[in-house]
């Protein structure tokens, strides 16, 4: 069920569209920024409260990488595994993360702190390769090493 200030903060977003249906991502990010993930009832919490349906949330909240379906550690990575990011080192990058962190792609840590995905592009190419650990973007990470990665990862508790 949705907790009451989710609701208000649905509603508040819902209110700026003709269709409700069109409140389905901001609808989804509320509920993510609150508990960190979707679950399938809060997906069709979502769809009740947007007069839509189940598979009409979900359809959406699958397209997008960002929205995650299943629980994820504190700070997700997104490594960028786009063809410039895999010329300039993205799997050089990948290796040092799965050292550093134990994990490989779709796993979290065993602490809950990191969770480590890939993703399509990150719109930096010029600057690859480059990795999103929750909303800050590394870029030009072609030389970085296991210290310097280690020292970048500290900074997220």
């Amino acid at each position: 069920m949705l907790s009451e200030q989710e609701q208000r903060e649905i509603a508040a977003e819902r209110a700026h569209y003709e269709q409700p249906q069109a409140a389905a991502i901001e609808a989804l990010k509320i509920v993510q920024a609150h508990r960190g993930w979707v679950s399938d009832e809060a997906v069709a919490d979502i769809a009740a409260a947007l007069d839509t349906s189940t598979a009409a949330i979900d359809a959406v909240a699958t397209f997008y990488n960002l929205i995650y379906r299943q629980p994820v550690g504190r700070h997700v990575i997104h490594v960028c595994d786009s063809v410039s990011c895999w010329l300039m080192g993205q799997p050089r990058l990948l290796e040092l993360l799965r050292a550093e962190l134990g994990i490989d792609l779709g796993q979290t840590t065993p602490d809950g702190r990191f969770t480590l995905l890939p993703t399509v592009c990150l719109g930096t190419c010029d600057r690859a390769p480059a990795m999103l650990v929750g909303r800050d973007t590394h870029r030009d990470l072609e030389g970085v090493d296991a210290q310097r990665l280690a020292t970048l990862l500290a900074a997220y508790e």
